[in-house]
């Protein structure tokens, strides 16, 4: 049975926001938002996933929990909140750009990452290839500028990098493509609301 993807139109500009949102909260909302924004997409599909490799998954709820949490949260007629990845069985985000590139070629997507996984982006399986299959948005996180702009991903693909006063083009470039988004940053981390739901 082929799995049924969110509704999509020729050209639709679509942004990819994956995480594994334990707990969502205003902080990615404020991420997805000036994506929306400064991107000037069509929709972001929240892509709730079964667990982030890099990380345990101790304690983690299951995918209905977390998707009705970022419900709560994604509140935008253009976002789409799917557990797409458990769906597709894709583990990694190299997996499922390929994909989604293969099931949606003429949809224009756009990955939607913050500043702290820019950070970190070069442990990601197949990064380079990312980079290479879908132009990244990577917008400011707290306490993330500096180590995302001087990360080994920023320095691979230094070239590619687009100025944030074009950041509308993004969608439409060929791939390496990214652009850095500064803005208002909110102080909130989901590892933050966790110990401060196990101290209460």
């Amino acid at each position: 049975m082929t799995t049924r993807l969110p509704a999509t139109l020729p050209g639709m500009r679509i942004g990819l926001y994956g995480g594994s949102f334990n707990p969502p909260h205003r902080g990615h909302a404020h991420v997805a938002h000036l994506a929306l924004q400064r991107l000037r997409l069509d929709r972001i599909w929240w892509l709730v996933t079964p667990g982030n490799p890099l990380k345990s998954a101790d304690g983690l709820p299951d995918v209905k929990r977390r998707l009705a949490a970022v419900r709560e949260v994604a509140r935008n007629p253009r976002a789409v909140v799917t557990d797409l990845e458990s769906r597709l069985g894709t583990r990694y985000t190299i997996d499922l750009v390929r994909k989604l590139r293969t099931l949606r070629p003429t949809a224009r997507f756009v990955l939607v990452i913050g500043a702290d996984n820019w950070a970190t982006f070069h442990r990601w399986g197949g990064w380079r290839e990312i980079a290479r299959t879908v132009p990244i948005a990577v917008v400011d996180r707290p306490g993330a500028t500096f180590a995302a702009l001087a990360s080994p991903a920023a320095r691979t693909f230094a070239r590619a990098r687009v100025a944030e006063r074009d950041s509308v083009l993004l969608p439409d470039l060929v791939p390496p493509a990214w652009v850095f988004i500064a803005g208002v940053k909110i102080p909130l981390s989901s590892s933050e609301l966790r110990r401060s739901a196990d101290r209460t």
